[in-house]
């Protein structure tokens, strides 16, 4: 089914960037919750529209940002990974941009969630004490390498959303203790949860990346792993309708 998606560009400091809308295809009555979706590393591929969509027929307004509009993929990327890892930059302002433009649009209700993906996953994670979003969904946050949390970030969870976080077992980057670090420090700070790990999925594994690449990244432990990636995404979306729909 094709996406139901329309492109616009939001005011940012820095100026516009571009952001593809995505719509349910069975448009309810009235305004729904709107979910900003971040892209990873490779920017906002076919792959990203495909899961907007999905998530969008779930009864959202989505909004996928390109982060790398400004001059494009090899001019933006270190600067914008640079952004993720530091927690601070123009992506950042970018972000909270686009969540006003999206919250201010008359079908949604004004309330959102920010989710993402590898390095869409850390800008997810680090705005969930930002005081912006109402829910953060990260999935494997690539600023948790090697299982430790963002600098800073533990300091300043007494102000955070509600946090969804979706990670593997199997992920060469993040390690497998990171799922438990998070979860514990969202514990500590009564920050409500759902944080899980997925012992058979690698990183990625919400992802599916075109062949070749898609066999070459499971070898490296990359990758998509469909019943992690579908039970991750069945989590999200009772999440969301815990804390975003009107009778939350």
């Amino acid at each position: 089914m094709a996406s139901a998606s329309s492109t616009i560009d939001v005011q940012a400091p820095a100026g516009p960037i571009s952001v593809e809308l995505f719509t349910p295809h069975n448009p309810p009555h009235g305004p729904v919750p709107g979910v900003v979706m971040i892209h990873d590393i490779s920017g906002p591929v076919a792959d990203l529209r495909r899961i907007a969509q999905k998530v969008a027929d779930q009864g959202y307004l989505v909004a996928l940002p390109d982060l790398y509009a400004r001059g494009g993929k090899s001019k933006c990327l270190v600067g914008t990974v640079r952004a993720m890892l530091s927690g601070r930059g123009s992506a950042f302002d970018d972000i909270a941009a686009l969540r006003a433009a999206l919250a201010a649009d008359p079908r949604c209700t004004g309330r959102t969630a920010i989710t993402g993906f590898c390095l869409g996953g850390g800008f997810a994670l680090l705005f969930a004490p930002r005081e912006q979003f109402d829910v953060s969904a990260p999935f494997y946050p690539s600023n948790m390498i090697r299982g430790k949390l963002p600098k800073g970030f533990e300091e300043l969870l007494e102000r955070a959303c509600p946090v969804v976080a979706s990670l593997g077992g199997r992920d060469p980057l993040l390690g497998k203790k990171a799922g438990t670090v998070l979860e514990r420090a969202l514990a500590r700070h009564g920050v409500p949860h759902d944080v899980k790990v997925y012992p058979d999925a690698g990183h990625s594994f919400a992802n599916q990346f075109p062949e070749p690449v898609g066999t070459l990244a499971r070898v490296a432990g990359f990758g998509y792993e469909h019943q992690s990636a579908e039970d991750a995404w069945e989590r999200v979306f009772r999440f969301f309708e815990e804390h975003l729909l009107p009778s939350s």
